[in-house]
């Protein structure tokens, strides 16, 4: 079992049709939208973008983005994590559950007038696995796959070497999405540039650092059965602009220059929710809550007393309470709560000081210098956390990085942030040369946490994975496999609660905060939906004059 990806992906990561509802707090409702209307473009600022638009190949989340106006997937999944029809009308699943016979639609049609049919499906999954793609997650994704047999001009038997339960939920999502056979032999640099599916858009262009432009598919007629709206899209046109600069981004939107933004910074969501004009929406993001996770493998966290003490000397529920105004939740397990299938979190993580205090005594750590820093034999309580200042604008990482630097000094511990270059940053990973690391890790399945915490997905200089802790527990392996050959979601759902608590029984990670996707809307907009991922999708939006 490998769940890696090439190393230039850490570079990236330091970086359901539910329609879009106000903030819990401080909410305005906005005028009375009326009847929905056809027509018109809806301009959408992002924060980031990405390097390759194509998901087969790109690791970044944002990706699924951009991707998804123009990619449908062979299913969906609903709010409740429950797989729905789409570009397959059916499927079944063989007796040892290595083989998915799927039945697809006729009559749908890709943006180049090709028709989408069981070799295409072929194509694709043959696409995301070739060496010569590169992925960096979709592959990963569906990492047992064997090989797709066409049975009929609508029928495929998908083949997987071993039983994979997550594999229904990675093809519903845009890195497994469909794209014609006809772009993707064009090659990898044509698709980085310009996708061709059979969405409810087609692209007109992309422009790095500026954005993509899309326009209504008029002959769309398969949405998916998550979709409210089975036909063609209401809105004439949608523009996703790259504003990178969150003040910028609110100007924008309170100026009336775009209809709706990503990442609203959390002191901007009282603001715009007291605007008569403007709302704002949050979706809580599946998958790995940030996190910060120790070297539990070399260096000053391989005692599990130092751990300890860092995850419970440090006030996380009250710095992330006052730095994000109750727009973030304090995380107390590393998978979020919203995550299909996620397991109920057994226990909060309190916060003890004395405790701590109590625990370094014990490894040793019973000296102070001159500086009120911990000490042991002459060296000082350092730990070392990798840095780049880049990434740190996301979420306001870095302002929250300095309050946990001056919390830790409160304890006695030196938190020196080793700032670098993301090529530094990638050295040092891959070489298991640091203390602590810092990640999220957005998926909808629980095998998010095989990602984080199985001993394959420790990187090496030879391979990526996102097993920042270095969590070498045969245990865990153990029960993060059985999940993985589980087709019962209860059996699961338990299994991923006994690794969360042998995960926690380990202090293999300090949770700090559940991510939540927040975007700002314009009252003209109104239709807005979530996808898996926490992205917004445009399938039933529209916008009023």
């Amino acid at each position: 079992m490998k769940a890696f990806r090439p190393l230039r992906s850490l570079a990236l990561l330091a970086g359901s049709a539910l329609l879009l509802s106000a903030c819990d707090s401080g909410a305005a409702g906005g005028a009375d939208p009326g009847r929905p209307v056809s027509g018109g473009t809806l301009t959408y600022a992002v924060n980031s973008e990405p390097v390759n638009l194509d998901p087969h190949a790109s690791p970044q989340d944002v990706t699924a983005l951009f991707a998804r106006p123009v990619l449908d997937s062979l299913v969906s999944m609903d709010a409740d994590g429950r797989i729905r029809p789409w570009l397959a009308r059916s499927w079944s699943v063989s007796a040892d559950e290595k083989t998915y016979t799927f039945t697809l639609r006729e009559g749908v049609t890709f943006h180049d007038g090709t028709p989408f049919d069981a070799a295409a499906v072929k194509a694709n999954l043959d696409h995301v696995v070739d060496p010569k793609t590169k992925s960096e997650m979709a592959a990963g994704y569906i990492e047992p796959y064997r090989g797709t047999k066409v049975t009929g001009p609508h029928t495929v038997a998908v083949t997987l070497e071993r039983p994979h339960a997550p594999f229904l939920s990675a093809l519903s999502t845009a890195y497994l999405g469909i794209q014609s056979p006809a772009a993707l032999r064009r090659g990898a640099e044509s698709i980085a540039r310009k996708l061709v599916g059979s969405g409810p858009f087609v692209m007109k262009s992309f422009t790095p650092r500026k954005g993509a432009e899309y326009r209504r598919n008029e002959g769309y007629d398969w949405a998916p059965g998550t979709a409210s709206r089975k036909g063609p899209a209401r809105l004439k046109g949608l523009e996703l602009q790259v504003i990178t600069e969150d003040s910028a981004r609110v100007g924008a939107l309170t100026g009336g220059q775009v209809d709706a933004i990503a990442q609203v910074p959390p002191s901007a969501v009282r603001r715009l929710n007291s605007d008569p004009r403007l709302r704002t929406a949050k979706h809580q993001a599946p998958g790995g809550a940030y996190t910060y996770y120790p070297n539990t493998g070399a260096g000053v966290f391989e005692d599990a007393r130092v751990r300890q003490a860092f995850r419970d000397g440090i006030d996380f529920t009250t710095v992330v309470k006052e730095l994000y105004f109750g727009v973030f939740d304090r995380a107390h397990a590393p998978l979020s709560p919203g995550t299909p299938g996620a397991p109920p979190v057994p226990r909060k993580l309190e916060y003890d000081p004395k405790g701590a205090a109590r625990l370094l005594d014990e490894a040793g750590w019973d000296e102070r210098d001159d500086q009120g820093y911990r000490t042991k034999e002459g060296s000082r309580l350092t730990v070392r956390w990798p840095f780049v200042q880049a990434s740190g604008a996301r979420e306001q990482r870095s302002t929250l990085a300095a309050q946990i630097q001056a919390e830790a000094k409160e304890l006695g511990i030196e938190l020196k942030l080793v700032e670098g270059t993301l090529n530094e940053l990638i050295q040092r990973y891959s070489k298991g040369d640091y203390d602590l690391m810092d990640l999220s890790w957005t998926r909808a399945d629980g095998d998010a946490l095989r990602s984080l915490f199985h001993s394959d997905s420790i990187a090496t200089p030879e391979r990526f994975g996102q097993n920042a802790a270095r969590f070498d527990d045969k245990g865990t392996d153990s029960l993060l496999e059985e999940a993985l050959a589980a087709s019962d979601p209860e059996q699961r759902e338990q299994l991923y609660g006994r690794v969360q608590d042998r995960v926690a029984a380990e202090t293999a990670a300090f949770p700090v905060y559940v991510t939540n996707a927040v975007v700002g809307v314009s009252d003209k907009v109104q239709g807005l939906g979530w996808d898996p991922q926490a992205y917004p999708t445009f399938n039933d939006a529209w916008r009023a004059p």
